[in-house]
């Protein structure tokens, strides 16, 4: 741990490498007084170099800076128990931004802690979910330590950052010629602002980058994906780590224009915000998940964990990734997947994932039971009593509302018979 023997405050910056970010650097320092580290968390969101980003932030004023591979700890820690969960936030959106603030707050957390910082600061305005997901999950983790925004607390506004940069001659691009706001990673890609803002826009093709286009797709793509305990560990055979897994399903799902998403959400905050996401390897992994769980999870252990899954897809929707519900709900899911294991196979081809094979020596599905051939083991001479008191509760509660005359209208006057002869009786 460093020491930290400056008379004045320290403030943890999540920094991008971006404008306002390393705006951000000079402009706490002016606003509060306060020296500035700058923490860099690369979760596979691609362009600068790890080093160029750090060097960068020193050259803007920051103290000290420090950056973090953390690619495969994501991907382990984070997206592989959204696989387990299948979570899809409002049944389609596999979570690419929510996932990965929780990794990005551990290592602020940690470098204010290493830095003697009191305070962390994030680039996040006041209308979206990030600044819930910053601000609680750093407090949860550190109730000592404060939160602010430049952009939604100290007034740091985008002409003011361009501003500023060009005054102090900030070693940063001014301009932004890419008009959409864009945050990615390994799980996916997230699009939002400019032109889709207006929900009657249909997506361009430069909203894409992830995902080809799915109109004119290459020859389809057969794959088997090999699970362990609801975690991939091969792909048609050759062994991959979790990140690797999510990579090559990246690659080869994206090629074939799967995990496209265009979807009008509902905010943590309140509004409703249009917002495309490309998401190929999440979207075929938790489909090929799934269906593994069809074979191998007992029914109402499955139906119970749906509702568990969509609970705990939305605490973490709602930055509560350390929540105490969060933990508990993990433990649950945890010990659902102790049979998850097999193989799936996938056609990937025209935008879809599509299942066509499973195999699992742990699975529930017995063919003798199931097939109506020769061989058949299922006696069906149970099925009479089994049903008699399957339906007994409602076979009860049926005639004491025929008895009070509340019984269910078959409208039978509604078909114009008027006696009894026309009805079918016969005395």
């Amino acid at each position: 741990m460093t020491e930290n023997t400056s008379a004045k405050n320290r403030v943890v910056l999540a920094y991008s490498g971006g404008l306002d970010t390393s705006v951000a650097i000079g402009w706490i320092g002016k606003a509060i007084g306060a020296e500035v580290i700058a923490v860099a968390v690369d979760v596979g969101q691609g362009g600068e170099d790890l080093e160029v980003i750090r060097q960068r932030a020193l050259d803007c004023g920051a103290v000290e800076a420090y950056v973090a591979d953390a690619r495969e700890e994501f991907a382990t820690e984070y997206c592989m128990p959204a696989l387990r969960a299948n979570a899809l936030y409002l049944d389609r959106y596999p979570l690419v931004s929510a996932l990965s603030r929780p990794v990005i707050v551990k290592h602020l957390v940690r470098a204010a802690r290493q830095f003697g910082a009191t305070t962390v600061a994030h680039g996040c305005t006041g209308k979206g979910n990030d600044q819930v997901r910053f601000e609680v999950g750093i407090t949860s983790l550190a109730p000592d330590l404060q939160c602010i925004a430049p952009v939604r607390d100290l007034a740091l506004t985008r002409d003011k950052a361009i501003a500023y940069a060009n005054e102090h001659e900030l070693p940063i691009e001014t301009t932004k010629t890419n008009p959409f706001s864009i945050d990615q990673n390994v799980w996916g890609r997230a699009v939002e602002t400019g032109f889709l803002e207006d929900i009657w826009n249909g997506p361009t093709k430069d909203v894409y980058s992830y995902t080809d286009d799915p109109t004119f797709p290459p020859v389809e793509d057969e794959v088997v994906i090999t699970f362990a305990q609801g975690i991939p560990v091969a792909i048609d055979g050759v062994p991959v780590t979790p990140l690797q897994a999510i990579q090559e399903m990246n690659r080869r799902a994206g090629a074939q224009g799967v995990g496209r998403i265009d979807i009008v959400e509902d905010r943590l905050v309140g509004i409703k915000s249009r917002e495309v996401y490309e998401a190929p390897g999440a979207v075929a992994l938790i489909a090929a998940h799934r269906e593994l769980e069809n074979v191998t999870v007992e029914r109402e252990q499955a139906r119970f964990k749906r509702t568990v899954g969509q609970r705990w897809t939305e605490l973490v929707y709602d930055g509560q990734w350390f929540s105490p519900l969060k933990k508990s709900l993990d433990v649950f899911i945890d010990d659902t997947q102790r049979y998850v294991s097999g193989e799936i196979r996938m056609t990937l081809h025209g935008g879809r994932a599509v299942v066509t094979g499973r195999r699992s020596e742990v699975s529930l599905y017995d063919f003798n039971l199931a097939t109506y051939d020769t061989g058949d083991s299922f006696d069906q001479s149970h099925a009479k009593g089994f049903i008699e008191i399957y339906g007994l509760t409602s076979k009860l509660a049926a005639a004491r509302d025929e008895r009070f005359g509340n019984g269910v209208d078959l409208g039978v006057t509604d078909l114009g018979v008027t006696d009894r002869e026309t009805a079918g009786t016969d005395d």
